[in-house]
């Protein structure tokens, strides 16, 4: 559930030469920026992006892509074909996004990889951060990437603990799965791929592939006083 082959289909991203030599998946992180900038030697803009938006010089975009007014693209970053960033969207540093993507309103977004068909629509965090193919975030769902008090990262499974050399770590989620609206990601968390995890769960650890977390309320329903 650690290797970038459990995770991952190389086959939906661009960029897998990043992967290459690379034991566990996010081992990926520190290497971003490296390869973010020996990529954009070669690369060209094509995208349409709003006079009301800001794109900085070291942005590539892929034909088709719309940047809508208002976001803010820092950069350096890689942006697939066929995008949506839409209005208020945050890109910042050292970000690999793939073809047919959405960072949605008020989506901060930085030092991570995304495949491609990830939909990350609506007020959400991902930092530090592997999204495989088609990766969905609910409306809210933050990647919290900085443990308290700020340390070493741990990745812990049933059969062992991983210290991964990390201060910031947010996650690794597996291709299709998809995270419920307000959902919260502790840091070192990875989810396999084709996963469910409900609305409003706080999640911490290692998941299974094809696994469901759920969450169960308790609720009272009183009859309102008359006054």
């Amino acid at each position: 559930m650690l290797t970038v082959e459990e995770l991952f289909d190389l086959t939906h991203t661009d960029h897998a030469e990043i992967f290459k030599d690379v034991k566990y998946a996010w081992e990926v992180l520190p290497l971003l920026e490296e390869y973010i900038e020996y990529t954009l030697q070669d690369s060209t803009s094509q995208g349409d992006v709003s006079p009301h938006a800001h794109v900085g010089e070291r942005v590539s975009l892929g034909a088709g892509t719309i940047v809508e007014p208002g976001a803010v693209i820092q950069g350096p970053a890689i942006i697939g074909e066929n995008c949506v960033i839409r209005s208020n969207a945050y890109i910042r540093e050292n970000v690999i996004i793939g073809d047919n993507c959405i960072v949605g309103n008020s989506t901060e977004v930085k030092n991570a990889l995304l495949f491609d068909e990830v939909a990350i629509p609506h007020f959400n965090y991902v930092g530090d951060s592997i999204l495989g193919y088609k990766v969905h975030l609910g409306s809210s769902v933050i990647l919290s990437n900085v443990k308290t008090p700020i340390g070493e990262i741990k990745v812990v499974t049933l059969q062992e603990t991983i210290q991964t050399g990390l201060e910031k770590f947010g996650a690794l989620i597996g291709d299709r799965t998809e995270i419920g609206a307000s959902a919260v990601l502790n840091p070192g968390s990875v989810i396999g791929k084709e996963c469910l995890i409900y609305p409003t769960v706080l999640f911490r650890g290692v998941l299974d592939s094809h696994s469901i977390v759920k969450i169960r309320q308790t609720q009272e329903v009183v009859i309102k006083k008359q006054v």
